[in-house]
């Protein structure tokens, strides 16, 4: 709208300011949507930078920058980037390990109940066949698992470094969580036993005998936090 006014030059006129003009919080969101949106990228490439630069410190031979940070660089790439070269140099399985866990408790008189032994590999085994697009965590999830535990420890069991006693605790949460849900009560600790098992030859080779176990390993007790109900 406008509104004439007369003056000695003529008429004047003098803009009124239009109702449906955008409300003046308007410009303010969105400049803040815009700063939030800034800061998640830059977020986002300062951790792709740092997670580059933490990888190729891991792969790369070893340096005084490698070795002062090394327990930084341990932390961040295990156990989920972990790097190796068996892509380009494969060494094929030559036993199936079968990985059985039991589950005990403490009663209130203090007598302590043992389950039976459950075979977390056949869960998996189960998950994997016949599923056209099966998971990574059904295929390698406790393999792995268990692959990062023997490098770590040996044959004694024993941790003696900080990255043998998180690949311990890795491998006993995940036997926990599965063990879990597959039983109704509860349980605080939790024992592991592999039993590797040679792969049979194809044909008549293999013969009708069971193949004698090439490994028969029992773990130690190991304290977990309570799970079941």
């Amino acid at each position: 709208m406008e509104e004439i006014h007369q003056s000695e030059s003529g008429p004047a006129t003098r803009e009124c300011p239009d109702v449906k003009a955008a409300p003046p919080g308007l410009p303010r969101k969105a400049r803040a949507l815009k700063a939030g949106l800034r800061a998640a990228v830059f977020l986002c490439l300062a951790v792709s930078v740092v997670h580059v630069m933490l990888v190729f410190l891991h792969v790369a031979p070893a340096n005084t920058v490698s070795k002062r940070y090394s327990p930084l660089i341990n932390a961040w790439v295990y156990p989920f980037f972990e790097q190796n070269w068996r892509l380009f140099a494969p060494d094929p399985e030559s036993v199936n390990r079968q990985i059985l866990a039991r589950t005990a408790r403490t009663g209130s008189d203090g007598s302590v109940q043992v389950s039976p032994w459950f075979d977390l590999t056949a869960v998996d085994r189960s998950a994997v066949e016949h599923q056209p697009f099966p998971s990574h965590t059904a295929q390698n999830m406790l393999r792995r698992a268990w692959a990062g535990y023997v490098d770590s420890h040996g044959g004694d069991d024993k941790a003696r470094t900080e990255r043998a006693l998180m690949m311990q605790k890795y491998l006993s949460n995940i036997a926990a969580d599965r063990a879990a849900a597959h039983s109704s009560g509860t349980f605080d600790f939790i024992q592991l036993r592999v039993v590797a098992l040679p792969i049979a030859a194809p044909g008549p080779a293999a013969g009708n005998r069971p193949p004698t176990p090439v490994e028969n390993r029992l773990l130690p007790w190991w304290k977990v936090t309570r799970h079941g109900k």
